[in-house]
């Protein structure tokens, strides 16, 4: 039978630290191009409350992620907690990743295309939601728009490629040149024409009719939705095209 060496082993160590990343860092390539973190691990800086200034006491850091925590809730919400966004408006072509995992059942979402104003009470009245769920909600349920990477209300996943509760799911959202792609666990699950008929109509006839992406506006800050449960973010980068 094989038997590993010392040096074998170290060797091995050796790659594997080498092709590991820490948390919430950047690489040098990702700096080279052009990559910034939205999270450094460490603090909630470049976010606020939805409508809002500080982000609510119920958002902590755990482990180098942002975790909503709900020991009580609210309403439909966590105590002291409520949706959260960057402080930057994000406009043109950009790319989008993040890492996020939840607690048994637990549903949320991440927003894009927000627009903070007092003519949208709520975050899900202007940002385009990605699932971020248990989707064992839904077990033996039929097919929806509420399953994890779902844009919420308009669109399905074409792939059900999510890891189940308690696991990281990784999300890369890319809006290149009229085009919006999704991957989730490096798998690509949407993938739309945002100037098709198609997507215009879903958009129409969906919670979003009025909101300023059924005008094809594409700009606005990104969000994570409090709905109540806990979820965990980390990792999340973003670099403009």
């Amino acid at each position: 039978m094989f038997k590993p060496t010392l040096l074998a082993l170290l060797l091995n160590f050796a790659f594997v630290s080498a092709n590991s990343q820490a948390l919430n860092t950047l690489s040098t390539t990702e700096k080279k191009d052009g990559w910034k973190l939205l999270f450094d691990g460490k603090d909630l800086k470049g976010w606020h409350a939805y409508g809002g200034k500080e982000v609510g006491s119920a958002w902590i850091i755990e482990q180098g992620a942002i975790k909503l925590n709900v020991p009580e809730r609210a309403g439909n919400k966590a105590k002291n907690g409520g949706d959260i966004v960057i402080d930057e408006v994000v406009s043109g072509d950009f790319e989008f990743k993040a890492e996020w995992k939840v607690s048994k059942y637990a549903n949320s979402g991440i927003f894009f295309f927000v627009t903070e104003s007092p003519k949208y009470k709520n975050m899900h009245d202007t940002g385009l939601e990605l699932q971020v769920i248990d989707d064992k909600i839904y077990e033996g349920a039929r097919e929806n728009t509420h399953r994890a990477s779902d844009f919420f209300g308009i669109a399905n996943a074409r792939l059900r490629e999510g890891n189940p509760e308690g696991e990281w799911n990784k999300i890369h959202f890319i809006v290149k040149k009229g085009k919006l792609t999704v991957y989730q666990n490096e798998f690509m699950v949407q993938e739309h024409d945002l100037n098709s008929a198609d997507w215009k109509q879903k958009v129409a006839n969906s919670g979003l009719k009025a909101a300023p992406i059924s005008t094809g506006s594409y700009a606005g800050r990104i969000g994570l939705q409090d709905w109540g449960s806990t979820v965990w973010y980390r990792n999340i980068k973003l670099r403009k095209l």
